[in-house]
């Protein structure tokens, strides 16, 4: 999953990157609004997590242009404001939650997935297409009632990315996309590899081949 986070503050911002990649989200960080904005504009997120104290446009202006552009990408606000009326302004904005500072970042790991459990329409904890299902919260994988089998960090980041859709062929840099972040280098044949590991744990039929297009989960029946 990509993750786009604007905050302004360096040491917030190192430590909850930190924490995004160690729980194996691809997880770019920008400084301020307008940078954010830029970045929204031209680069797909599966969401974004939103300080509203930054520099130049505010998170709350920032909230409302991306929501004026139709844009529907699942938001939090992370933020130190307590005050009624600026949450009250950030979900009526179009904020999917709101996190207060300080947090555990297990805390907002569980929103995160909750929000895109929302916005994706299924109340379920697990993703899946009726043949292998993918528990978020454990990064564990399992087929039609076999035990679940642990999967590495890119491993459950490239199945994520074909269930969230199933029946989507994604390209090679699609699957990338949500892989690796920004400064992070792409190795070479990441995505044959990391296909070829998940076949060997959940069966060669799980992930499709569509020739010279991508690869895809089949839909649920």
């Amino acid at each position: 999953m990509r993750v786009l986070l604007v905050e302004d503050d360096p040491m917030i911002g190192a430590a909850i990157q930190g924490a995004l990649r160690d729980a194996s989200h691809a997880a770019d960080w920008v400084k301020d609004g307008q940078t954010a904005l830029a970045t929204l504009g031209s680069q797909h997120y599966d969401v974004v997590l939103l300080d509203l104290g930054l520099p130049g446009k505010g998170g709350h202006e920032v909230l409302a242009s991306i929501r004026a552009r139709d844009n529907p990408v699942p938001l939090l606000i992370i933020t130190a404001r307590d005050d009624l009326d600026d949450r009250l302004r950030g979900l009526d904005g179009g904020a999917d939650d709101y996190v207060l500072k300080p947090f555990e970042m297990a805390e907002l790991l569980a929103r995160m997935r909750a929000v895109l459990r929302r916005k994706g329409g299924n109340a379920a904890p697990t993703l899946g297409n009726g043949v292998v299902s993918l528990d978020p919260a454990t990064k564990e994988a399992s087929v039609q009632g076999r035990a679940p089998m642990q999967l590495s960090g890119r491993e459950f980041s490239l199945l994520h990315a074909l269930l969230v859709r199933p029946g989507a062929i994604l390209s090679r840099g699609e699957l990338e996309d949500r892989i690796y972040g920004w400064g992070e280098e792409v190795e070479s044949n990441a995505v044959e590899y990391l296909i070829h590991a998940l076949r060997r744990k959940l069966g060669s039929e799980i992930i499709k081949n569509v020739r010279g297009v991508g690869w895809m989960v089949t839909p649920g029946a």
